[in-house]
């Protein structure tokens, strides 16, 4: 790899990485899920969104992301669904009761599939909220500008969109993995009950500024 395309994999690769520490919907799932229920099951909330940012990739790699983007009717759609769908998830956790987060950190993994959170009803979850955040594909087309040149062969690219996928799942792995610790997660679900309400109210809020963007304008 010479110093120019060494250049744009750093400068590309660091922008995702600090855009992935800014909290966003897909954080506060990804916290919301380590919360409330165990590893295995939660890392299905980060596989989820990881391959909703994939298939975002994928279509800026073939140029599809671009079509997308400048098609006003899809991208007002996606606003609109994915905030309702973010909404949706805010009115189940505010609804719940406090009994329902009693003994959360010894509770077994039979327990937790039986309340019908899986790894797969988790996965379900991360990837809508991440393949109907239209400003995912909008970061990821704003990102590959800077490498969808004709100087730069499609297996650079392909490399590029990879690295970032393994990223999203490895942070949001991270992050749960960290949850997950038993000191750390015994500290946590005490406050289970008031973090599902504060994460609640902020999907909400996001959710209902993602809606009110694509119809008011």
């Amino acid at each position: 790899m010479d110093v120019t395309l060494t250049s744009i994999f750093i400068t590309v690769a660091l922008a995702h990485f600090l855009a992935l520490l800014s909290p966003g919907p897909d954080f506060v799932l990804v916290v919301k899920s380590a919360i409330r229920n165990k590893g295995r099951n939660a890392i299905g909330v980060a596989f989820g969104i990881a391959i909703a940012n994939a298939v975002y990739i994928g279509l800026c790699l073939i140029g599809v992301g671009s079509i997308l983007a400048a098609s006003v009717p899809i991208m007002i759609t996606l606003k609109v669904v994915g905030g309702c769908f973010l909404i949706y998830l805010a009115y189940k956790a505010l609804r719940a009761r406090k009994s329902a987060y009693q003994n959360l950190d010894i509770v077994d993994d039979s327990e937790i599939e039986s309340t019908g959170s899986t790894f797969w009803f988790e996965f379900f979850t991360g990837f809508m909220s991440g393949i109907l955040n239209p400003k995912n594909l909008l970061f990821y087309l704003s990102l590959f500008t800077v490498v969808l040149t004709n100087d730069v062969s499609f297996s650079f690219k392909l490399g590029l969109g990879i690295w970032m996928t393994v990223i999203v799942f490895a942070w949001d792995a991270a992050v749960i993995y960290f949850l997950s610790v038993p000191r750390v997660r015994k500290r946590f679900t005490k406050m289970a009950y008031y973090i599902d309400k504060l994460t609640g109210a902020l999907l909400g809020i996001i959710g209902v500024t993602i809606v009110k963007s694509a119809v008011v304008r």
